[in-house]
This record gives C-alpha cells, sequence and structure tokens, in this order.
C-alpha cells in the first residue's frame, strides 16, 4: 500500500535561491545529523529543483553552503534539542549542541521555505518549550488500534514488530514537529505485548529503536505491571517482595543491553482492571518507584498514568465522584516519587471530553515531576469522522493559570519545568495515525498531530498560526485555500460542542465505542459519568455543597467555579446542577441555550461544506472528494445529534423551542 508524506510532502515553491543550497557541510556523523543532511536533500530538491551536495570535509572559504555545526560546548546556549539558524555571509549556518538541535533546526529551516518565509526571518534561537514530547500509540500486536480511526498499525501485524520504510517515514513525519518519544503499544497490556520484553522481540525492537535513533526519538514501551507472573516467573508482582525486585533489575538488565535508545516505560496500574501496587496493599508510589530503580542504571525513566477511579460506583450515591479520584490517589504521594518517575495527567478529570475543567492535579503536586496528558485521536470529538481541530482547546489548556503559586503558575509553566524546576516533564498525546495512505483516515484530522508536535515545542504559537503552516505544508500556499481550510479547522472545534454537549455535560454518547448521540448512555452506571437530568434540572453538583470537587482547585479557581454565577459558562453543567429556567449571560433560559446551540452547530458544519467547495479545484481532486464525502456525513450526523437531544430535553421538561423550529418529539 502506497502512502502519503503528509506536510512533507514538498511542493515547489517561488524562492529566493542562494548558491549556499548548492552544498551542504557537516562536522559530526551523528545519526541525527546525516538524518538532517538527508532531510535537506529531499526538500530541498523537491522544491528548488536543485541536487545539493554534501560533505563532512571544511569547505573552501569561496565555497557557499548551509553549514551544519555541532558546538558542544555551547551546552548552555542551545540546550539538548535547540539549535540557533544565522546567516554567515553568504553561508546559512545550523548551529547546536547535539545532533538531536541540528535535525530540528534543519527541519525549521524546510519549513520555512516551504511556507517561503524569507531566510532573514528564520534566524535565531529556538528550544522546545517541552522537555518531554511524547507520542502514545494504542496499538496491539495484533494489529488492531484501540481508539483506532485510520486503519490498522504500522507498529504491528500478526504478532510481530514491523520495522520497513513505513516505520521510517513515520519516524521523519514526527521527528519534523519536534517529537522526541514514542511509545508503540498499548497502555492496556494484553496477550502478546506481554512478552514485548521477553528476547522475541528484542531484535525487532533494536531495529525500530535504531530508526528512531536517527530522528532523534526515544523508544518507550507500554508494560504490564504484573509481568513477573504473567511470564510465569514469579507468584507474585508485590513491589516490596525481593525476588520481584530481583527479577526486575534482571529483566531491566536484559532488555537495555539488548535494546539501545530505549527511553523506559509507560505504565497504567490500578485502572480499568488493569493491575497494580494495589492488590498487594502498596502505594503507586511504591509500584512506580521499585521499576523507577530498576531503569535507573540506564538512564530509564518510568511514566505512571494517573487515570485511577473507581469504575465499579454506584450511581445512586450523589456523595461518590469520579472527577475527584485522580487528586484523591495522587496528591498523598506528593513527593514520594523518585526522580525518573514522572506522572501523566490526563487535561482533564474525567476522560477528554470536547470540554472539561483543567485537572485540579496539574501544578497541585510541588514535588513531583509531570507530563500533560491530551488526546489526538478522536474518540469522543467525532473520530475522524467529523472535522474536530484541536488546537485550540490544548491552547486554553497550556495558558490556564493554576494559581499554584504567584508566577510561573501556568499548565504551560509546569510541565515545561519552569514552576518547580522539574526536569522530567513534558507533554502526550494519545496519537491519531494508522495504515491509511493518509495516516490518519481524515485528511483534516492530520493538522491535529502536526498541531500537537507544534504546540508542544512551542506553547506560544497560536492556533491560526499553526493552522496557517500546516495548510500551506499540506495542501498548498494559494491564499484561497489557506483561508478557508482555516476558517474550518478554527470553526470546527465550537461546532461540534454546539450540536453534542452543552455546557461541560459530557458523555452523552454511546458506550464502549463512544460515537454518535445517546443521552442517558452513562446514565445510571457504574463509570459515574451520569448527567442527572431529569424534568427540572440538569448537571452535577460538584461545588463545596455538593461532591465537594471544586475544593481541589487553589483560590481564586476555586472560589470561580464554587460560584454559579462565576462559573465559567462552558463548564455550567459540569460543576453545578442548574434549573432549565436559569438565565445566562446572553439573556437566554439553559433550555433555550441547548437548542440553539445545537442548531447552530449544524449550521456550522453547511457553512464548512460551502467553504471546502470553494476550493475544488485548487487541491488535488482525490483529497478534496475523500474529504467532501467525510464532511457529508458529519452534516447528517450533526442533524442526527441535534435531533436527538433537543427531543431529549423537550420529552423531559415539555418547553417548546421560542423559535418554533421542529424539534422530534
Amino acid at each position: 500500500m502506497e502512502w502519503e508524506q503528509c506536510w512533507l510532502n514538498y511542493h515547489k515553491v517561488d524562492y529566493k535561491t542562494s548558491p549556499a543550497f548548492q552544498h551542504i557541510y557537516h562536522n559530526s556523523d551523528d545519526c541525527r545529523v546525516l538524518s538532517a543532511v538527508q532531510e535537506l536533500k529531499t526538500g530541498l530538491s523537491a522544491m528548488l529543483d536543485i541536487t545539493p551536495f554534501s560533505s563532512n570535509q571544511q569547505p573552501e572559504r569561496t565555497q557557499q553552503s548551509i553549514q551544519l555545526v555541532i558546538l558542544t560546548d555551547q551546552l548552555d546556549r542551545y540546550g539538548l534539542e535547540g539549535y540557533e539558524i544565522a546567516l554567515d555571509g553568504n553561508n546559512i549556518k545550523i548551529l547546536a549542541a547535539t545532533g538531536a538541535g541540528i535535525l530540528y533546526g534543519s527541519f525549521s529551516l524546510l519549513r520555512g521555505i516551504a511556507a517561503s518565509v524569507p531566510l532573514e526571518q528564520l534566524c535565531g534561537i529556538d528550544q522546545p518549550s517541552a522537555p518531554l514530547r511524547m507520542l502514545n500509540h494504542w496499538d496491539n500486536l495484533d494489529g488492531s488500534i484501540e481508539r483506532g480511526y485510520a486503519g490498522n498499525s504500522f507498529f504491528f501485524q500478526d504478532s510481530n514488530v514491523l520495522v520497513n520504510s513505513r516505520t521510517r517515514d513515520y519516524a521523519r513525519l514526527v521527528s519534523s514537529i519536534g517529537i522526541d518519544a514514542v511509545v508503540i503499544n498499548n497502555v492496556n497490556v494484553v496477550n502478546d505485548a506481554i512478552s514485548l520484553v521477553t528476547p522475541r522481540y528484542y531484535d525487532s525492537l533494536k531495529k525500530l529503536s535504531t530508526t528512531f535513533e536517527a530522528y532523534g526519538i526515544k523508544l518507550f514501551l507500554s508494560l504490564d505491571f504484573s509481568a513477573p507472573i504473567d511470564l510465569n516467573a514469579l507468584e507474585t508482582a508485590d513491589p516490596f517482595d525481593e525476588k520481584v525486585q530481583s527479577w526486575w533489575n534482571r529483566k531491566m538488565q536484559e532488555i537495555f543491553s539488548a535494546v539501545p535508545n530505549l527511553g523506559g516505560f509507560l505504565i497504567k496500574a490500578d485502572s480499568e482492571g488493569r493491575p497494580g501496587p494495589f492488590s498487594y496493599g502498596r502505594t503507586h508510589a511504591d509500584g512506580a518507584n521499585m521499576l523507577a530503580r530498576a531503569v535507573a542504571p540506564f538512564g530509564g525513566s518510568i511514566i505512571w498514568r494517573c487515570f485511577v477511579y473507581d469504575c465499579q460506583q454506584d450511581w445512586r450515591d450523589k456523595s461518590s465522584d469520579r472527577a475527584k479520584s485522580g487528586y484523591d490517589n495522587f496528591m498523598p504521594l506528593d513527593g514520594q516519587f523518585l526522580d525518573n518517575v514522572a506522572l501523566q495527567i490526563k487535561n482533564g478529570p474525567m476522560d477528554f471530553q470536547v470540554r472539561e475543567p483543567v485537572s485540579p492535579l496539574l501544578g497541585a503536586m510541588q514535588q513531583t515531576n509531570q507530563i500533560l496528558e491530551v488526546q489526538i485521536t478522536q474518540e469522543y470529538t467525532g473520530q475522524q469522522k467529523h472535522v474536530c481541530y484541536l488546537v485550540p482547546m490544548w491552547r486554553e489548556i497550556l495558558q490556564f493559570h493554576t494559581y499554584c503559586q504567584a508566577n510561573n503558575d501556568r499548565v504551560e509553566d509546569v510541565i515545561s519545568g519552569k514552576t518547580y524546576g522539574n526536569q522530567l516533564c513534558g507533554m502526550a498525546a494519545v496519537a491519531n495515525t494508522g495504515n491509511e495512505p493518509n495516516w490518519t483516515g481524515s485528511d483534516l484530522a492530520a493538522a491535529n498531530l502536526y498541531g500537537y508536535g507544534r504546540l508542544s515545542w512551542n506553547a506560544n504559537l497560536s492556533s491560526e498560526q499553526i493552522a496557517s503552516e500546516w495548510i500551506q505544508l499540506t495542501f498548498s500556499a494559494n491564499p484561497s485555500v489557506v483561508r478557508a481550510i482555516s476558517d474550518i479547522l478554527i470553526s470546527s472545534w465550537p461546532a461540534y460542542e454546539k450540536y453534542t454537549s452543552p455546557l461541560g455535560i459530557g458523555w452523552m454518547v454511546n458506550p464502549g465505542h463512544h460515537f454518535g448521540p445517546n443521552v442517558d448512555g452513562y446514565e445510571y452506571d457504574r463509570w459515574g459519568t451520569y448527567h442527572r437530568a431529569d424534568f427540572e434540572a440538569i448537571g452535577v453538583d460538584r461545588t463545596s455543597g455538593g461532591t465537594g470537587y471544586t475544593r481541589q482547585y487553589f483560590s481564586p479557581n476555586f472560589e470561580t467555579y464554587d460560584d454559579v454565577d462565576t462559573c465559567p459558562e462552558e463548564l455550567l453543567l459540569f460543576f453545578h446542577r442548574v434549573n432549565y429556567h436559569y438565565i445566562l449571560k446572553s439573556g437566554k433560559t439553559l433550555l433555550q441555550h441547548i437548542y440553539d446551540t445545537h442548531f447552530e452547530g449544524v449550521d456550522d458544519v453547511r457553512r464548512m461544506i460551502s467553504q471546502w467547495n470553494s476550493i475544488h479545484g485548487l487541491i488535488d481532486e482525490t483529497v478534496f472528494q475523500r474529504t467532501l464525502e467525510r464532511l457529508n456525513f458529519q452534516l447528517e450526523h450533526a442533524m442526527l445529534w441535534r435531533d436527538e437531544i433537543n427531543t431529549y430535553f423537550y420529552r423531559k421538561t415539555g418547553i417548546r423551542d421560542k423559535h418554533g423550529r421542529t424539534i422530534v418529539s
């Protein structure tokens, strides 16, 4: 199966060329530098119709060139991954302290040329906002992908690890947007995935890690906490058992020796049926630290997910609240985790809904490494059948003030290490790729993958800037194309929110696969994600007088969320139980707002289709038609959402839409 190159599918550009583009000089044969040389050759050849010559020999003084220069004594200036693009007479210089910096600088230069940015404007020093910029793949060894909407895995097939030109092109794609760590297998480690830490897979993992290393990417694996039992080695996985500790020490010695460039392991424990330290009366810190000690001699890290909650709770118990679980489980453990452990915290307290408050755990733990987890794959946001550009959501999260201290209190500051000086911190995202030719199923969904990488590198980039950049690299620099697709992307998240879940309530989806409207799908449910709608009101009281969830926030966020009059209306029903006649700031009643937004969301999709049709003939016809097909499906599905949601509330309340629009009852 042939596949596309997404934003690396370089187009011809009208760019002021220089003789410097004809020659590439590099002072190191580091594998990442050699990748940078090859990427420059590929990109310059395609965009400028030239064939650059490369050499590791010092060029003659009269020879103009792109010079890739590692300056090992400039680590303080550039950091481990930063770089500088500079003009030195007629030479273009990419300077860095490491091969990784040279690689990222080379991709930056190519990106600028592709977008026709003058060389002078590309000059300067650039360093990543987040030290760790990770992708989590939920791929299974049989080739399936949990929450995957773009085909099957390109890492696994029939219990084999795939290492081929596709995995190399994947490394190119994600490296070009600054990704430096990849977890290749599902956090739910079952079946043959348990054996990834056995010699059966070491050779293929070594090949994959070598491919990744050439593009500055550390290989991570999801780990089975009960591996000593599941691999028939021991009868227990108790982290305090000396035999268990010795087993893990030997296992880590074995795998790190066999698989170079291994960064460490991601663990989902004591969550949704996954085994963990709770089975032995131990804490998350006990379990994580045991593994952390085992990987420490090899420079390895343990990433421990905080998605832990009681999935057996009684819906009739109004004092229980799933939203509180992450904080309640981990906050008492602050300061108990070793330095090579990082807690991976979902952006919200629930589960990647279209709108959630920022998790109060972010910033609360002052002595613990923290990683922000977001979801690129659109599990609850249309599953890549709907356009839903998520960069604006992520930007809101990153810019959120936690008030954990007077300065440097934003989520961005916490995960960059500015707040508490943490070293092992950053961002992780559940990936949205598969073996479809366009990688993400929907062509427009690739904007989320690209946008995540760019935002994790530079949290100050705007959603519009990222969208424009991606469109120019992927489709065309034609102003009509850039304007139309950018408008579609920027309006898509608000539109999806309008026609699905009102005012932060979330969860009105079909259980299991999480696609399509089902207002009561999780009502009366053990997962604890109900909305409690009746004929008078809707919402869950999470205030200090309800479940007490608001108390997990620092002031003034606590007071803001706790008061129905100051609570942001987009989160109103997440924090408060509200009567349908409650008047919003718009002057509308709560119920009329629900009716109106669901009609508005459908109209927004109609506008998207009109905008897409306006660029017919200006982009590739195959891409145009397959995207139009998805947009037409999105319109039909948005109307279904509108009709089911509005009918539900009309039947609950008997209150008509004041505009007299048709509501199927």
